[in-house]
């Protein structure tokens, strides 16, 4: 059989599939990383999602924690902000916002603060002054203090009591005792009863490498200015004095001042570099249907109690966009979101343009389109996993291994198992029965009796073309290989006298759909048309319909399969995640072949959704569901009272396939076809043939070996085991058996595996 070549190990070419630029617009679809619409307000940037979970949880000194990220006193931010936060909660949509402040100040009064410091804190060498007293002064001191500049601050009042007491009269006395504490524990220097005039800034700049001031010293000290050209704080003064009285503005100018303060301290331009500051525009997607919620919880006093701040927490419900993750189970075992693991396939392909740990991962998604469908903004991570996998085929970077056997199985359907005839009396056809390799593979009987009641009321004639449609090398990237299988079909239905084509799987006809000049039906659209067959019938109980990734988008096809069932008295279970959000059986894109872990995850993402049988329109899902237990049928199955039974193994469909060409040869056309007949016994035990399953080991295989021992008579005698050890190279896999025997009469086989090494023999 023909092989496939191993790909080059110096062979590079600089192929873009993909632009830098179109995948930045692509990755910026994704929005999972896009903060909750309450962080995006709060120009501070508190984690909100964090906070309120940590509260939630009971757990309020992890909760201060993350608070006193944002602001050197809490129970002043707390007590006094606007809570821009609250009015962008998205539940305030359909009922109550969270409210946010009120769990804030729970924190700040039943958490506990951070130590943080002590004699052997770092400090740094650049000191800083700030003339004045308020909350902007206030902050800005604590903001300085936090990044380990000595500060002093100097100002009128008298003590500390009186220079905490500006701007903060909201604060009950309780809360004042708790803040004054706090700015008592800080590392910041204090000189009181100052005249705040332009001498003694003057006198303070040699003493000082960077001096702030309060709005109101800076508009009584140099009224009409934009700009204090004698403080050394002079590219932006809206940095540190031109600030409103709002508590919120005042914390959020003392960071950007102490921002500023920290840049020119390192002798840098305080306009550059600053990063996105204040708030910010949010994209993300939240799903509000789980809410319930909608009302806040009712405060029992004037304040929240522990348990009262953390129920109101609770009904944060921790918005982010994961509708991808939820639904599909390739991006949920790999954990990451797309936009993050397409820019790290993107970097494999592009950049690093080699093996690379991300090249099973993009092998691994089944190109289902399921994401696209979900995403709010419609993001196609199989388009990327496509177009890297090209990428990689092009510059001769992608192992052969994990596609390898599918592509061999594309080439055995349009080689040895490929069947093209028109039907007995006609030289050409007005139509052509296409079922796809995998129904031929599974379920033989079906594809034959649909063919030939096809035949008998289609009036024009029904040809008959036993083959794959090429999906394999499109899902493997290999474009040349599916050029190749498009214009040998399209030379064998040239030769069929371009008939109608009538698809039995939805993936080949959305594959075949890219023939020019082509016309192709689904053969559930012609049975529609001409009636059901008589013999047909239903499951007798309840069954699930499950939708093939190839008919995703396609509402008519969905719509005929459900038609068919219910005409033969099927009665279908409402699932979730049906219809175009249907997700992938674990065969698409080569998945199956890849990645056995992840397809079949993908198949118990398909099943969770009901316990009751399955109902597929593709022979692939099919197949799937009854290897992992569950009843399967095909909707062909029920419309000709076939059943394939139980799942071949991958020999038993090669099988299947030239066993069904060769009696339609024999029984319908009258030919003997040529047929391989061994000269000896072979059998296996279970586990060998469990481990051929699993292993991709073919019939083929074990015979090429078995005949290289009987033509050679090399093998191995192990002792221990009582058993003969073989191998054989074949094509780019090494296979080896374990079997015993019965002279040259009789084999069996007792286990088998392979490797892509080669296995050199010395003389000598």
């Amino acid at each position: 059989m023909t092989q496939i070549q191993e790909r080059g190990s110096t062979h590079v070419y600089k192929v873009n599939k993909i632009s830098k630029e179109e995948m930045e617009s692509m990755v910026a679809r994704c929005v999972y990383e896009h903060p909750p619409f309450c962080s995006a307000a709060c120009p501070l940037k508190l984690d909100a999602r964090a906070f309120l979970e940590a509260a939630a949880a009971g757990d309020f000194r992890k909760a201060l924690q993350l608070y006193e990220k944002i602001t050197p006193f809490p129970l002043i931010l707390a007590m006094g902000c606007e809570a821009p936060c609250e009015k962008k909660c998205r539940l305030a949509e359909i009922g109550d916002g969270v409210a946010i402040r009120r769990v804030e100040e729970a924190a700040a009064r039943y958490g506990q603060a951070q130590r943080l410091g002590g004699v052997f804190r770092s400090r740094k060498r650049k000191s800083a002054a700030i003339f004045g007293a308020g909350l902007f002064v206030l902050f800005l001191a604590g903001e300085l203090e936090k990044k380990a500049y000595p500060t002093t601050v100097f100002c009128e009042e008298p003590n500390l009591e009186a220079f905490l007491r500006r701007g903060t009269d909201f604060l009950d006395e309780s809360a004042f005792e708790a803040e004054l504490k706090r700015l008592k524990g800080k590392d910041i220097q204090f000189e009181f009863n100052c005249a705040l005039t332009r001498e003694l800034i003057e006198e303070k700049r040699g003493a000082f490498d960077v001096l702030c001031a309060s709005n109101e010293v800076a508009a009584r000290l140099y009224p009409g200015s934009v700009c204090i050209p004698e403080l050394m704080i002079r590219e932006d003064v809206k940095l540190v004095s031109d600030l409103g009285g709002g508590v919120m503005e005042a914390a959020f100018g003392a960071k950007k001042a102490a921002l500023t303060v920290d840049r020119l301290a390192q002798n840098l331009d305080p306009r550059n570099t600053r990063g996105q500051e204040g708030a910010v525009e949010s994209r993300l997607y939240t799903d509000l249907s789980a809410a319930d919620k909608l009302s806040r919880v009712p405060m029992a006093g004037a304040r929240y109690t522990p348990e009262e701040a953390a129920a109101e927490a609770g009904r944060c419900i921790q918005c982010r966009c994961e509708e991808c993750l939820k639904s599909c189970a390739y991006l949920k075992h790999y954990k990451k979101h797309p936009g993050l693991l397409s820019k790290e396939i993107y970097n494999n392909t592009q950049i690093i343009m080699g093996d690379h740990q991300l090249n099973k991962p993009m092998n691994s998604c089944s190109l289902c389109g399921q994401c696209t469908v979900v995403c709010p903004n419609g993001f196609d991570m199989a388009r990327v996993c496509r177009l890297a996998r090209q990428n990689m085929v092009s510059t001769d970077k992608m192992p052969l291994a994990p596609h390898e056997f599918a592509l061999l199985d594309m080439l055995f359907s349009n080689g040895d198992a490929f069947l093209a005839r028109p039907q007995p009396g006609f030289v050409t056809c007005k139509y052509v029965f296409f079922p796809g390799c995998q129904a031929s593979a599974i379920a033989p009987e079906t594809v034959k009796a649909a063919w030939l009641d096809l035949c008998e009321r289609l009036e024009g004639g029904v040809a008959l073309m036993l083959g794959c449609c090429g999906a394999i090398g499109d899902w493997a990237g290999r474009e040349e290989m599916a050029e190749q299988t498009k214009a040998f079909l399209d030379r064998e239905l040239a030769k069929l006298g371009d008939p109608v084509v009538i698809a039995g799987c939805p993936s080949c006809r959305k594959e075949l759909a890219g023939h020019e000049g082509l016309k192709i039906v689904g053969i559930w659209d012609v049975l529609l048309e001409i009636g059901l067959p008589e013999g047909g019938q239903g499951l007798s109980r309840p069954a699930a319909m499950h939708d093939s990734c190839g008919a995703r988008g396609d509402e008519k096809t969905q719509s005929a399969i459900r038609e068919i069932a219910r005409r033969l008295g099927c009665e279908l279970v409402d699932t979730p995640c049906s219809g175009d959000r249907s997700p992938c059986c674990g065969y698409g894109g080569l998945a199956a072949y890849a990645n056995r872990e992840v397809a079949a995850e993908m198949t118990e993402k398909c099943l969770e959704r009901s316990d009751a049988p399955y109902i597929s329109y593709c022979m692939a899902c099919r197949d799937r569901f009854a290897r992992q237990g569950r009843e399967s049928r095909h909707i062909l199955e029920l419309v000709y009272g076939t059943d394939a039974g139980a799942p071949p193994d991958i020999s038993e469909k090669r099988y299947n396939r030239l066993t069904l060409k060769n009696e339609l040869l024999r029984e319908v056309w009258g030919e003997e076809p040529r047929e391989m007949k061994l000269d000896y016994e072979l059998n296996y035990t279970d586990e060998a043939r469990r481990m051929m399953d699993e292993r991709m080991i073919l019939t083929d295989d074990v015979i090429a070996v078995l005949d290289e021992v009987r033509k050679t008579g090399e093998c191995i005698f192990d002792e221990e085991s009582g058993l003969f050890i073989a191998r054989k190279r074949v094509g780019n896999a090494t296979f080896w058996l374990k079997f015993s025997r019965e002279g040259d009469a009789r084999y069996l086989v007792h286990r088998a595996w392979s490797h892509r090494m080669t296995v050199v023999k010395r003389e000598g």
